[in-house]
């Protein structure tokens, strides 16, 4: 392909396909990382919002970790092999534990959920420019082409001239919206493998969950 081809293609690029593109190069070498984050949650049919925040770990493929410090002790961990949700904050006395892949990572891996051949897997749409705090961005909506998806619908946050991911909103199919913005992101930070490691506390249930 020619300069002035490659040029060309890149003129008649939507303001949502460069914003995607940017991300996918920018999160591509990124092989672990550490991040805090503000969650909020909405239930539309219980009329319920909750409000979260914590710390992020990361190993790709399959390893991640959030530890919330609000609430308290609240812990989603994968392993490479299995997800183990424990939130006692909410629901004590048992931790939900399922294959990785599956519904209960969700939206949950920051990196290869959004920019893992997004191209492929979602139809992309343009949601136009927006400021989140005092950072400029471009929000990216995605469709699952998928049926078997987390989530039916996202919206992505993404800084259009460093690639980074600011926010993203999933709404599940069951209608729960989970709104996440990323406070700070470090890529490729060192990290222990003791982070992705969960031990169940004594006297917690597993529920196994397929």
């Amino acid at each position: 392909m020619t300069i002035l081809s490659l040029l060309l293609v890149t003129t008649l690029q939507s303001p949502a396909d460069r914003a995607i593109q940017s991300a996918v190069s920018a999160y591509a070498d990124i092989r672990t990382a550490k991040a805090t984050f503000e969650q909020t949650i909405t239930n539309p049919l219980l009329g319920s919002t909750f409000r979260s925040r914590g710390e992020f770990e990361q190993s790709r493929p399959n390893k991640f970790a959030f530890r919330f410090t609000d609430p308290k002790g609240d812990v989603i961990v994968c392993d490479g092999r299995f997800v183990w949700v424990y939130l006692p904050a909410s629901t004590p006395g048992r931790v939900n534990k399922a294959p990785c892949g599956g519904d209960q990572a969700g939206s949950l891996d920051l990196i290869g959920e959004f920019f893992s051949n997004p191209k492929e897997r979602y139809a992309i749409g343009d949601g136009g420019a927006a400021t989140v705090g005092e950072r400029r961005t471009h929000i990216v909506l995605l469709t699952p082409k998928s049926k078997e998806a987390a989530f039916v619908r996202a919206k992505v946050w993404i800084e259009p001239t460093t690639g980074s991911l600011v926010q993203f909103e999933a709404v599940e199919p069951n209608g729960l919206s989970r709104l996440v913005r990323i406070t700070s992101f470090t890529p490729n930070a060192a990290v222990s493998a003791r982070a992705f490691t969960f031990a169940v506390p004594k006297g917690v249930k597993v529920v196994n969950i397929r």
